[in-house]
């Protein structure tokens, strides 16, 4: 069910004082009774993670990586994304938000919610570099954080993207349609369109397979997305920066006390396998609780959503340890009953 919290009078970067309309869901054990993972969608998701039409049903349920009977899950919509529904709700004023205000956005929302901390934070993508904002806003807030497919800052070709989107965004024809076919083209990879469409033909409609493809999925989105929506995340994409314009990236990052894993993706032409490594090791000369893991696939950056398989296998290992501290827990209270 989707919920609703009212974050009234919120001053955004640009000092724009409006209410913030923010919803959610909860999956899994109810709050209070388990430990909490925070799960933050990519930029075209939203708060329906698992369940008939969940995005990560391979990865979150009963019995599987993230296990609901151990767990209650939240999962928060990016302000403006449109989930809701509700055209009043949309962010008009897209650019006077940053990636960080959101970040202080679901910090109210979980004080709102009683929740001071929080086992696991997940997020794939925007929803990865979203996580690293919101570690360093409050750097005692998450026990682990797991950043898939993402970066703590929006670099120069993330940004020249997003201006290209932008401009596709503002005058187009057809423009969400048209933004969507342009951005696939950097969710995936060559390699994956030569193993997609390695004897493409051309259609009884006169296009190649690959053209149709993309057609498909521009209107696709086109059909399940707002123009508004589509301009906020991807203004958003372009705001990541935990620095906040120091450009010292690593002493923000250095605060974070939890774990920190990052999952990064070989073939990713977004966030690069060479970013994160960079992050990786740079970081871990400061700080000894961190880890990194690569997805080896020609599918480009969306392989986070489609190589489940390796992602599960990174992520077992970081749930089982938690299950067998909470089962130890357990019987330590017990005990000292």
């Amino acid at each position: 069910m989707l919920q609703k919290i009212k974050i009234t009078d919120f001053k955004n970067r640009a000092g724009t004082i409006q209410d913030i309309q923010l919803t959610y869901q909860i999956f899994g054990k109810e709050l209070g009774t388990a430990p909490i993972v925070l799960v933050n969608h990519a930029l075209t998701g939203n708060s329906e993670v698992t369940g008939e039409n969940g995005w990560w049903n391979e990865l979150i349920g009963i019995d599987k990586t993230v296990d609901l009977k151990n767990y209650t899950l939240l999962a928060f919509n990016i302000p403006g994304n449109g989930f809701d529904g509700e055209a009043s709700n949309l962010l008009t004023n897209y650019k006077e938000f940053t990636l960080r205000d959101i970040a202080k956005v679901y910090r109210s929302a979980l004080k709102y919610l009683g929740i001071s901390k929080i086992a696991i934070g997940i997020g794939g993508s925007i929803g990865g570099a979203l996580l690293w904002e919101q570690a360093v806003l409050d750097p005692d807030l998450f026990e682990r954080i797991i950043p898939v497919a993402a970066d703590y800052k929006a670099t120069p070709w993330i940004k020249a993207l997003s201006k290209v989107q932008d401009q596709i965004l503002n005058n187009s024809v057809n423009p969400v349609a048209d933004a969507r076919m342009h951005a696939m083209t950097f969710y995936r990879s060559p390699e994956s369109f030569d193993s997609k469409f390695s004897s493409d033909q051309i259609q009884k409609s006169g296009i190649w397979g690959i053209e149709d493809w993309l057609e498909y999925h521009g209107k696709k989105l086109e059909n399940r997305y707002t123009l508004a929506a589509y301009k906020l995340m991807n203004h958003l994409l372009s705001t990541s920066d935990i620095s906040l314009g120091s450009g010292d990236h690593l002493s923000a990052a250095s605060k974070i006390t939890g774990d920190i894993h990052i999952i990064t993706i070989n073939s990713d032409a977004l966030y690069t396998a060479n970013e994160n490594w960079d992050t990786y090791v740079n970081l871990s000369l400061i700080k000894k609780n961190i880890s990194i893991h690569e997805i080896r696939s020609i599918h480009g950056h969306d392989a986070f959503l489609i190589e489940t398989s390796q992602v599960a296998t990174f992520l077992d290992p970081i749930f089982n340890t938690i299950n067998k501290q909470n089962e130890k827990n357990k019987h330590s209270t017990f005990r000292s009953r």
